[in-house]
């Protein structure tokens, strides 16, 4: 018999890594989709076509670019637990590589600066919906003890996305026979990475957690089979055990609250909600979106070409690529909130000598201190690559129980969203006129949230879904833990029920013997 803890069990095969890559295809979806803005806004060719260069509100278009994008990121998550929890985590998948599409295509052939603003709205539900819904799903389906890690491969193809917008707005910005239409191409291929998602979505299996939830037992026993069953056991008994746990947690689940009013009254539960927003806030007081959306900006205040406006960005995004792919086997080495909060912090220290830097040196013609506020920018990808990107997707889809967990991890995705909307929409004005101070915004909060983060949330790593209840208080609501099932031939032995059981026979003799 194999024996299973909370920190141990499952194996990872080749057919699970390859269904979390080519869901994958959905999170490279977001990552191009967001930051595709970044290169256009850099490209000549789209500042003449709509005249950004010359219109008295050229600032205030620009920015809507991005706050549109983040306005519909917040509509369009919130609205995605429905979706994901009614007709499956796939679904959710779909509808949100739909829009990708949808949107994608729109912007490409947009004519004038409002047609495009409108799409960019589309884009951003589109964007943020499944930035939300393959953690959703990733984390319903990895095994325990390699859960963050697994479900950094999120974040590894969102920044694969990322990468090969920056390349390709790099390239393209020297295509001169393009004319006023060269910044077109690259949006189009928005629309790329959803339409293959599409494609092969239909032999991806479910979450088995949802199959459970919607009384599909076979389908969830088969899903688990395949992706968890241990060659070397032939009684299956992890999968066996996990299948086990889901269907007596859901059933528990069943008699609870799922309303959003209820994330919000039970206290346990507006805990977890505080805690996901908490996160997701404190991870944005990065300021990498900012970073991201704007370093051609960035670098354009600190006095580079415009070659390299374009240059730097892409390599920034291909050096957290390589981050990102390393974090993969760091991340369950370490409990969940010191690590994001050590992450958090460690940005906030570089934003620190970088605004230092600008406040000290821009402009001037010092290249040496130039250039040390561009490695700035490189060494806080490092502490945001390993620690923070696909952690805090890992870390919210831990925190909430089945039925709640489609709408917290969503909840925690519109505050990153809801964050941005402020400082995207205001980075171009802010940057302009408060220069170096701006930097301020994100490491003031950011320096006390790391800190919270270190101190008072808790560290949901290595316990199955079923049993992060009791972090949260809720151990009445915990219906078996793993550590205390037995696989026995065709049976198991529950000695979590054995022990309830046994409790209740002796309080039920007490409670008879004060009657008489």
């Amino acid at each position: 018999m194999t024996e299973v803890s909370g920190l141990t069990g499952g194996r990872i095969n080749s057919f699970n890594i390859f269904i979390l890559l080519f869901v994958g295809l959905g999170s490279m979806s977001y990552g191009y989709t967001a930051s595709i803005i970044g290169t256009t806004l850099g490209q000549p060719s789209f500042i003449a076509y709509f005249e950004l260069d010359t219109l008295p509100n050229a600032t205030d278009l620009i920015s809507s670019t991005n706050g549109v994008f983040q306005t519909g990121g917040v509509i369009g998550t919130l609205t995605l637990p429905w979706i994901s929890d009614k007709w499956g985590r796939k679904w959710g998948i779909f509808v949100s590589a739909v829009l990708a599409i949808i949107s994608g295509a729109v912007l490409a052939g947009s004519t004038n600066i409002a047609e495009f603003i409108v799409f960019r709205f589309v884009a951003g539900a589109s964007a943020f919906m499944i930035l939300a819904a393959i953690p959703i799903w990733m984390n319903e389906v990895v095994p325990i003890h390699l859960r963050g890690g697994l479900v950094d491969i999120h974040a590894v193809m969102l920044l694969l996305g990322y990468t090969v917008q920056g390349w390709v707005g790099f390239g393209f910005f020297f295509w001169s026979t393009g004319g006023e239409n060269t910044w077109r191409p690259p949006l189009a291929l928005q629309c790329v990475w959803p339409l293959m998602l599409i494609c092969g979505l239909y032999w991806i299996p479910e979450s088995p957690r949802w199959l459970v939830m919607n009384d599909r037992i076979e389908e969830a026993k088969r899903v688990l089979d395949r992706l968890h069953a241990d060659p070397s056991d032939p009684d299956n008994s992890y999968s066996r055990r996990e299948l086990y746990q889901i269907q007596k947690q859901i059933a528990i689940d069943r008699t609870l609250p799922s309303s959003w009013y209820q994330l919000f009254k039970k206290p346990s539960y507006r805990k977890r909600a505080f805690y996901a927003m908490g996160t997701t806030f404190i991870v944005q007081c990065s300021g990498v979106l900012v970073i991201n959306n704007y370093g051609p900006t960035l670098y354009a205040t600190l006095g580079f070409s415009p070659v390299k406006q374009l240059l730097y960005p892409a390599a920034w995004l291909t050096f957290a690529l390589g981050i990102n792919i390393g974090a993969i086997f760091i991340v369950d080495l370490f409990p969940r909130n010191k690590y994001i909060a050590f992450g958090v912090l460690g940005c906030m220290a570089c934003l620190i000598v970088e605004a230092a830097l600008v406040a000290n040196f821009v402009p001037s013609d010092n290249r040496p201190a130039l250039l040390a506020a561009v490695a700035m920018f490189f060494i806080f990808q490092v502490f945001y690559g390993f620690c923070l990107d696909g952690t805090q997707f890992s870390y919210l889809g831990e925190m909430f129980p089945t039925h709640l967990r489609a709408k917290g991890l969503s909840l925690g995705v519109a505050m990153i969203s809801l964050t941005n909307i402020v400082w995207l929409q205001a980075a171009p004005t802010a940057f302009l006129n408060i220069s170096w101070r701006f930097y301020l915004v994100f490491i003031i909060p950011g320096t006390l949230g790391g800190l919270l983060i270190w101190f008072t949330f808790p560290d949901t790593k290595g316990l199955p879904l079923e049993e992060i209840a009791v972090l949260f208080g809720d151990a009445d609501e915990v219906a078996v833990y793993q550590r205390e099932l037995d696989v026995h031939g065709n049976g198991i032995i529950d000695h979590h029920a054995e022990a309830k059981s046994a409790v209740a026979q002796i309080e039920d003799t007490e409670h008879g013997e004060r009657q008489v």
